[in-house]
């Protein structure tokens, strides 16, 4: 199985944190975001991995090397203009295609799904769990969520499978659905490679934002599946205050980053 690490974005949020240094080479409890996130996807047997990159690139390909890719193989897309998550995925399509069969591009499974993680979430949600439920249900993707305050919810119907979205008043539906459930993401996914033939022509080569793009498919008849996360631990460390609750946590072992 293969991952892809979005970490191109610039940290704006963290202030004087990624002014001479990528986000994903800032540091909770002495290890960086980018080791934390490898080690968990290799925690989970995953060893082949593709990292987008911008901000402060060359300092996170050097770190990578000097760590010796952290025993994986790890392949590097570099973004000269930010591509955003639909984008950056789009471009690195040919990492996950490489092994995917004309066969397997046919089928309902559409070849070995993959999981696209933030490098900005901390969490303990089970990516074994998501991978099971995403196969088990012949999902296009599997999005981690969970009930919580947000500004931007996406919205379910009651078994689960994508409707809509809702952004402060606005709601938008891409399906209708009798009743729903609003739940807010958590920037993990599990994708079947086939969503690489179903990604609208128009993109090409365009920057653009994946929510925008599962809910059109979701509106074609796509299986976009949430994943209930209630319970797991979660955290954005995209602001320092973020950052010092995370170290917390990992100081009083509410969490685990080893």
């Amino acid at each position: 199985m293969k991952a892809m690490i979005l970490a191109a974005g610039l940290g704006t949020r963290l202030g004087t944190l990624t002014r001479e240094r990528p986000k994903a080479l800032v540091e909770v409890a002495g290890r960086t975001l980018l080791e934390i996130t490898l080690r968990r996807l290799r925690g989970f047997g995953i060893m082949e991995v593709i990292i987008n990159v911008h901000h402060f690139a060359d300092m996170v390909v050097g770190y990578l090397r000097a760590h010796d890719n952290f025993g994986m193989r790890i392949a590097i897309s570099r973004e000269e203009a930010l591509l955003d998550t639909g984008g950056g995925l789009k471009k690195a399509a040919h990492f996950f295609l490489n092994d995917v069969t004309d066969n397997d591009a046919n089928n309902d499974a559409g070849g070995e799904p993959f999981v696209l993680h933030n490098v900005d979430v901390l969490s303990s949600i089970d990516l074994g769990e998501m991978v099971r439920a995403h196969r088990a249900n012949h999902a296009l993707a599997t999005l981690a969520v969970q009930r919580r305050e947000s500004s931007r919810t996406l919205l379910f119907d009651e078994r689960l499978t994508l409707c809509g979205r809702r952004r402060g008043e606005e709601t938008e539906m891409a399906r209708p659905a009798a009743r729903v459930q609003e739940l807010a993401f958590a920037g993990i996914h599990i994708i079947s490679p086939r969503i690489f033939g179903l990604m609208d022509e128009a993109h090409e080569p365009q920057t653009f934002p994946i929510i925008p793009e599962y809910l059109r498919l979701a509106g074609m008849g796509e299986t976009i599946l949430g994943f209930r996360a209630d319970g797991s631990y979660w955290r954005d460390l995209g602001t320092p205050a973020s950052l010092q609750q995370a170290a917390d946590d990992v100081a009083s072992k509410v969490i685990e980053v080893d």
